[in-house]
């Protein structure tokens, strides 16, 4: 059995919670770095052997603060940047409704697969995160593995792991500095914890 923590990254300076933040790599916020903190504290007990993270710095310096107590390296791959949203990188929904109304209905409807002009689709999203689950097939059982990245990401890789298809991508709330636990089986993946922000609270 591998065991994957996987975590979405801290709140940024720009506001990662309200606004549509995707490949632009805005930095964490003096929250988020408290949010990072308290997730290191939270996985202290975990003996994590592999760490990965996006490219970006809001969830490299996430991944960095939580291995600081394991000794463990984080390896950044560009898989798991978020999608790029191109014209509507950094806009609020409102702002998406009032400068690009086609686009805000194709949100507002939960397209399945959905182009960002001058961005990304999901479906280019998909390939890079399932040419990131293969570079998973090298690590061995009974390792565990941190893996840092972003709300679109994060999701996409829950529906791959659990064989949900991926009309759902959008039916999973990942809160900003959450947790969430995936154990893998030869016969399959199981899903033991969702969008835990109890380690926020305190």
């Amino acid at each position: 059995m591998s065991r994957l923590i996987l975590v979405r990254h801290g709140n940024t300076a720009l506001n990662s919670s309200e606004r549509f933040w995707g490949a632009t790599d805005v930095e964490l916020s003096t929250e988020g770095i408290i949010q990072a903190e308290k997730l290191r504290d939270r996985l202290a007990t975990e003996k994590i052997d592999v760490a990965y993270a996006s490219k970006l710095s809001r969830t490299r310096l996430t991944a960095e603060i939580i291995a600081s107590k394991q000794n463990t390296d984080v390896t950044t791959c560009t898989e798991l940047n978020e999608i790029n949203f191109g014209v509507i990188e950094g806009l609020t929904f409102e702002e998406i409704s009032e400068r690009h109304p086609h686009i805000a209905e194709v949100l507002s409807k939960w397209a399945i697969r959905p182009k960002f002009p001058g961005g990304e689709s999901l479906d280019e999203l998909d390939r890079r995160v399932q040419k990131f689950l293969k570079r998973l097939h090298k690590h061995q059982p009974e390792q565990t593995i941190l893996i840092v990245s972003h709300a679109g990401t994060l999701r996409l890789m829950i529906c791959h792991l659990l064989a949900i298809g991926l009309e759902h991508w959008r039916n999973m709330r990942l809160n900003l500095a959450s947790v969430s636990v995936i154990e893998t089986y030869p016969q399959g993946a199981v899903l033991s914890l969702l969008n835990d922000i109890s380690h926020l609270k305190t």
